[in-house]
């Protein structure tokens, strides 16, 4: 049995996943996950074969709790769940480690493909994307798209996304367990390394390079 982890915020959305997975046979779907959060800490306990992943979750979205996860050298793939063929973020995102990347329209067809594909270790992407993505991932290095990740420390990407979300200065710094100045020294830097001026065209920007997914 595949053993998987299914990362959604939507329940009824998470529910109908599950049961097309189990329905299969071959999977034993061992927890799920509301938050991208929850999903680093369940796939850390469970440490399941692997993690079906929605790409627009709250407190850290998909492609952060993805690279969380992988840094734990689990023996876990990835799949990513998204509505958005953005071949810059599957390009960014195979890079990182990650093994799947389906479109949600597609789901019923192909995710038991896709889950027992990347459970052997092969790259599964749904056939609308995948040629453009391979064509990206040969193409040389050191484009916007490539970068845009890297500019940013894993904490500036963590107070990115909440901010993004709405949260005050105050509630980051309580979820994150930080000072509200340390909040206001992330966003100031935030700020200067995406040159804009304002919230509005820092969340513009963050959209555009493909560092902040909303949710779908």
């Amino acid at each position: 049995m595949i053993r998987v982890i299914i990362a959604e915020d939507h329940n009824l959305v998470r529910q109908g996943i599950r049961a097309l997975l189990e329905k299969s046979g071959e999977v034993h779907v061992v927890a799920e996950a509301a938050t991208g959060e929850e999903a680093v800490n369940l796939a850390e306990k469970e440490k399941p074969d692997v993690v079906v992943m929605d790409l627009a979750m709250p407190r850290l979205d998909g492609a952060q709790a993805s690279e969380r996860i992988l840094s734990l050298s689990l023996p876990t793939q990835i799949i990513i769940l998204s509505m958005h063929a953005d071949t810059t973020m599957v390009q960014q995102l195979l890079r990182r480690g990650v093994k799947g990347y389906l479109l949600k329209d597609a789901v019923t067809e192909e995710l038991m493909l896709a889950v027992r594909s990347v459970s052997q270790g092969k790259i599964f992407l749904s056939p609308t994307i995948s040629d453009s993505v391979m064509h990206l991932l040969v193409s040389p290095p050191g484009s916007q798209a490539e970068t845009a990740v890297d500019l940013l420390t894993p904490r500036e990407r963590e107070v990115l996304q909440l901010v993004s979300e709405g949260h005050t200065n105050s509630a980051i710094a309580e979820m994150l367990s930080i000072s509200v100045k340390t909040v206001e020294k992330h966003r100031a830097n935030l700020m200067t390394k995406m040159e804009v001026n304002d919230l509005a065209s820092l969340i513009r920007e963050s959209i555009r390079r493909g560092l902040i997914i909303l949710d779908e």
